[in-house]
């Protein structure tokens, strides 16, 4: 069964970076778009970058310059490298295909707080 398991959140300070990664088995990996979505509390899961089998990536606008979506498809791996982090950038992040398909791993959090 597909399963998607994410790690690298925490807690960090304003300006400070975190990398995500997102592990996936169960289902061809290399043939699917990947993207990192968030759900913030009281507010809707929203996609925050997302790539392409080709690697073409784009990003919700206010992550921007900020986030870089890339993947290893040899370790069917999708990370999310997040700088000059914001406290509006808490939320708890998932990984899934992209358009999502299917269930949703258990997320990790991300708490930027001074």
């Amino acid at each position: 069964q597909v399963q998607l398991v994410e790690s690298g959140g925490g807690l960090v300070q304003p300006g400070g970076s975190l990398r995500l990664s997102c592990a996936a088995s169960g289902y061809i990996f290399s043939i699917y778009g990947m993207g990192w979505y968030r759900q913030a509390p009281g507010k809707q899961r929203e996609l925050v970058a997302g790539i392409t089998t080709g690697g073409s990536t784009n990003y919700e606008d206010s992550v921007k310059g900020r986030f870089t979506i890339s993947r290893d498809n040899a370790k069917n791996t999708v990370y999310l490298q997040m700088n000059s982090l914001k406290p509006e950038d808490t939320a708890v992040y998932y990984c899934n295909r992209f358009p999502p398909l299917g269930g949703w791993g258990r997320g990790t959090q991300v708490t930027v707080s001074s």
